[in-house]
């Protein structure tokens, strides 16, 4: 459940914290107070999108932060897989900067948008306008069907057949295109993969052929200049270690002297050591440079049929015809044993598509077991809210397999009498979808161990003693849920454990909005006012405590 809400700089909030009870929550206020802006930023911790158009000081960062408690949803799989530090009590955080960045964190951990969306539909069920106008989706009608049966076991099975038989017939697909062509192709195929194979090519090969080669061309100069150096540095009567020697002499006279002369001294050794090691490194060298004319042939020879071959294959280098060599040893592989290769992919394809089709049809069939208690059950609740000759039910089409089983479901509805029912984007007000989604809600907060849910003014197009009974199912609902509810009517405001009041403050110069929980005597004045208007009679204010009463 949620314990603590932080939003910082959102909108028209510059800082608001709640402290929501575990039950029954109401959020009242006026008209554009900045109620449905508490839903936006719980939204942003639930890892919907967001851009620097929501700051309240385009200077400053907006940040939201929520507290929950979450030590009875086992949820330790969840931070395990994810590698994120468990905690009994999370604290989760969005951040987002001037400069339109934006930086999740779960325990002060950052993660992606999309880890922070999986943990954030664990723990928030976050209910809005634009969610009752998708009730008319069938792919929205189908996940509730899988929820209220408790289908996602079933259901990941089906997804794990489904993604197999894509893979297989893909691959059996694929074979079968290539079949013809591969045939037409194999004996040109072999021969290349013969030239490839009889080259030899090595990775690396390259540059080692073509650096000895330019070495065995030019060996004689190489020697000459090899030898030429030698002589300027050792071996000559004017040899430049002659002279260094020299040096030395005179250094190692000196350097008893001072510190500084027996240092240049020792630098000095260093150069006469390492020139004898240049020396003799050009000796061993000069053994090295050797023209050897069937040696220069073979490698240019091998030069020139690597460089025949790269203009062949349009490759860039050895790698490149590797890489063709093994490509073209498959298509080989393959032409060698095309049938027995079309005989497994087929089987393979054909058991994947079997074993999609028994689960499609398991899946069909335990949907098929919920649509009567699904329907009485929203039957029921409907007329309890003032829909008296409600009428739902579901039909179901088998289709060609998906990914989301076989079935075409279609939610029927009609809320009066002699009226056939029809699918839901066609017949229902706005009224009647807020409360169907509420019934909705209702049926499933009794199937999920969803800690928190949020609705957003569910009782549209509710009044009088309809609203009275919304409220006593909300009532319902908290004892088993943490719920939020943005409403207008009294009659549900009345029945929460906690009320918050929004409101606006244009007291400086740029509005805000801020929210304090009322204390039991400013309840009472706040539910008169939404009965009976800002200066409420003393009738409103007897309803009100009539109403908390209850």
């Amino acid at each position: 459940m949620l314990k603590h809400l932080t939003i910082k700089n959102y909108a028209l909030i510059r800082h608001l914290e709640l402290e929501p009870s575990a039950g029954l929550n109401v959020v009242t206020g006026e008209t554009g107070a900045g109620k449905s802006i508490m839903l936006g930023a719980l939204g942003l911790l639930k890892g919907n999108r967001a851009d620097t158009k929501v700051l309240w000081d385009e200077n400053e960062k907006c940040v939201t932060e929520g507290v929950f408690e979450i030590g009875a949803y086992k949820l330790k799989s969840f931070f395990k897989a994810e590698d994120l530090d468990y905690d009994d009590t999370t604290v989760i955080r969005r951040e987002i900067s001037p400069g339109g960045k934006s930086r999740a964190f779960i325990n002060d951990t950052p993660v992606t948008l999309d880890v922070m969306k999986k943990l954030g539909s664990l723990l928030m069920d976050v209910h809005s306008q634009h969610e009752t106008l998708q009730l008319g989706s069938h792919e929205f009608q189908l996940r509730l069907i899988d929820s209220y049966g408790d289908n996602q076991k079933l259901l990941d099975q089906y997804r794990e057949a489904w993604i197999t038989f894509v893979q297989n017939k893909k691959t059996y697909d694929t074979l079968v295109g290539e079949a013809d062509t591969l045939r037409q192709e194999a004996e040109y195929i072999n021969f290349q993969l013969d030239e490839l194979v009889k080259a030899a090519f090595e990775k690396g090969e390259q540059e080692k052929i073509e650096s000895e080669l330019k070495i065995m061309e030019h060996a004689e100069d190489i020697t000459s200049r090899l030898q030429s150096t030698l002589s300027v540095l050792s071996q000559s009567e004017f040899a430049a270690r002659n002279s260094l020697s020299e040096a030395r002499s005179h250094l190692l006279i000196i350097s008893g002297y001072a510190k500084q002369y027996e240092t240049i001294k020792q630098r000095l050794e260093s150069v006469l050591i390492e020139l004898d090691d240049i020396a003799s490194e050009i000796e061993r060298q000069q053994d090295t440079v050797e023209f050897d004319p069937e040696r220069a042939e073979f490698l240019k020879e091998r030069v020139n049929l690597l460089y025949r071959l790269l203009k062949k294959h349009r490759a860039v280098g050895i790698d490149d015809l590797l890489t063709l060599q093994d490509e073209l040893q498959r298509k080989a592989t393959i032409t060698s044993n095309l049938d027995g290769a079309l005989d497994n992919a087929r089987k393979l394809y054909e058991e994947s598509k079997a074993e999609v089709a028994a689960l499609g049809k398991k899946l069909s069939s335990a949907r098929k077991k919920t649509f009567e208690p699904l329907t009485k059950e929203l039957v029921k609740l409907l007329k309890e809210l003032g829909i008296p000759d409600a009428n739902l039910k579901v039909e179901q089409e088998s289709i060609e397999p998906a990914s989301h089983g076989a079935d075409a479901i279609e939610i029927l509805f009609s809320a009066n009498k002699g009226i056939s029912p029809k699918p839901l984007a066609m017949v229902a007000s706005g009224g009647e979808f807020s409360r169907l989604m509420f019934c909705i809600k209702y049926v499933m907060a009794a199937k999920t161990a969803m800690p928190t849910l949020v609705l957003d003014e569910i009782d549209t197009g509710v009044s009088g003693e309809i609203a009275i009974r919304l409220g006593e199912l909300m009532k319902s609902m908290a004892a088993h849920h943490q719920l939020i509810t943005i409403t207008h009517l009294p009659q549900i405001a009345a029945r929460g454990e906690a009320h918050y009041y929004v409101f606006k403050d244009s007291s400086s110069k740029k509005t805000i909005s801020n929210i304090r929980q009322l204390k039991d005597n400013e309840r009472v004045e706040e539910i008169a006012k939404m009965i009976g208007g800002d200066k409420p009679s003393k009738t409103a204010m007897e309803n009100a405590k009539e109403l908390i009463g209850e």
